[in-house]
């Protein structure tokens, strides 16, 4: 049976790869959304984009549920205080997501352009704006949240909704939002030909060029600002049971730095965040799609894990009263869920992942408008 700490780790993990996976399988989903009323000019057009994904977003929408079912089964305390301070984005989130299961359904029910159109704004905004919102939240977990626990372990929320988007915060925002959409554009390239194609191979490259600058500047801001990482003084065993007000955490100017210092290899996180985006960009322009959409796939890991990287062991980092920050050792689950999930999880992700795959597999190749036209009455 593995420790305690080894088992914090191994979930530190895990909720990054369900990070990643969701947000390359349905990241590139809610990318093509965003290009929708783009990339297509006419109605038949907008039908071969939507169709690119209209077999694979609900099954990609499993990596989403999965992630956060993950965060509130193995970090409680991270969940129910993030709802706590984030609840009125995470609603804007869940409303705007209502827009893509009613838009892909409901869209070709009626043939009238109106109705059409304003489905296709729906879908736009349930593609556009939670890739905004998450790489805000982002932006205000490297800047800190302002709560804090009492004695009971019940948080309070001390700052405002509109705190949340300051510069910094929807700097991240952009970042997210254009890697997104370059995920989506080199998708479209790849599954379409044409009109469509070269459209979506312009949004490609326009989308990793706005992601590299704002990557890098929010890199810089992060450097050469005002901004304060963290820094862990003392705290508790890794193996004692969790207790996020035992510790003593300090603000510090190289506390986002710290693990990069120590560890020189790290610093390739943050190159690959600049050189895939350019790549899949270079990739897509020399048609090229499958490997423009690997390379766009690696820079959207490349950019989690370089805060991710940046971050650890912090999840949510409390700017109002450092103490009360949650990290990967103190805001965890027992012992015993912890393993129980280990073992669900080594049986459902891979499940998830042969099955993605298998689906993938049998609906590869081009959408065209010829075929819609061909299968009116079947696609979407």
């Amino acid at each position: 049976m593995l420790d305690y700490e080894t088992l914090k780790l191994i979930w530190w993990g895990l909720v990054g790869v369900l990070l990643i996976g969701f947000s390359i399988m349905d990241g590139h989903d809610m990318g093509v959304g965003t290009l929708l009323p783009f990339v297509g000019r006419s109605d038949d057009e907008r039908r071969v984009v939507i169709n690119t994904v209209g077999p694979h977003w609900d099954g990609n929408q499993v990596w989403f549920i999965t992630a956060g079912g993950a965060v509130f089964a193995a970090w409680p305390l991270v969940y129910a205080t993030a709802f706590s301070g984030f609840y009125w984005a995470m609603l804007a989130t869940l409303w705007a997501l209502f827009f893509r299961p009613v838009g892909f359904d409901y869209r070709s029910k009626v043939q009238h352009p109106t109705w059409r159109k304003t489905w296709d704004w729906g879908l736009f905004v349930g593609g556009f704006v939670p890739p905004l919102i998450f790489g805000v939240a982002f932006g205000n977990l490297l800047q800190g949240v302002p709560f804090h626990f009492d004695d009971y372990l019940m948080s309070t929320y001390t700052g405002s909704f509109w705190q949340l988007l300051n510069p910094f915060a929807l700097l991240a925002g952009v970042v997210s939002s254009a890697m997104i959409t370059m995920q989506g554009g080199s998708y479209l390239a790849h599954r379409t030909e044409g009109a469509v194609q070269q459209r979506a191979i312009r949004a490609t490259v326009g989308a990793a060029l706005v992601m590299v600058a704002a990557f890098v500047g929010a890199g810089l801001w992060l450097r050469l600002g005002s901004i304060q990482g963290f820094d862990i003084v003392a705290m508790p065993s890794h193996n004692a049971a969790p207790d996020p007000l035992a510790k003593t955490v300090i603000r510090s100017a190289e506390g986002w730095w710290r693990n990069y210092h120590q560890q020189p290899l790290l610093w390739l996180l943050p190159v690959a965040g600049v050189v895939m985006p350019l790549l899949a960009a270079g990739l897509a322009v020399a048609r090229r799609t499958l490997s423009a959409f690997v390379a766009s796939s690696l820079a959207l890991a490349a950019v989690i894990l370089t805060a991710g990287a940046a971050m650890f062991p912090f999840v949510m980092p409390s700017s109002s009263h450092p103490a009360s920050s949650l990290t990967l050792w103190d805001s965890v689950s027992s012992r015993m869920t912890l393993g129980l999930m280990l073992v669900v999880a080594l049986i459902f992700v891979p499940l998830i992942v042969a099955y993605t795959s298998w689906a993938y597999r049998v609906m590869r190749g081009k959408v065209t408008v010829q075929h819609i036209r061909a299968n009116s009455h079947t696609a979407y």
